[in-house]
């Protein structure tokens, strides 16, 4: 699993790009008080259920990976020079 220098911060994005995606489809509507495993993971789901990202393989569904999948997932959805890719 390669990981990118800024993943933590690719983390949070992703959390934030699926925020406003879930809240505009209107599925989900987040408190200040949800855990960050709990969107993470509520996220995750929802992509994988829109065919917006490929499902992890069984097994491999833990936070580490669901993390790891979401930071894949929005370095595709920033512009190549955004400062979170450099020297990935």
């Amino acid at each position: 699993m390669k990981k990118y220098k800024h993943e933590a911060d690719l983390v949070k994005e992703a959390i934030r790009v699926g925020m406003i995606y879930a809240e505009k489809r209107g599925v989900a509507k987040f408190e200040a008080t949800d855990s960050a495993k709990n969107k993470i993971e509520y996220i995750y789901k929802l992509l994988v259920h829109d065919k917006l990202m490929q499902p992890l393989v069984i097994g491999q569904q833990d936070l580490p990976h669901i993390k790891h999948k979401l930071s894949v997932w929005i370095a595709k959805q920033l512009p190549a020079d955004h400062p979170l890719l450099k020297d990935h």
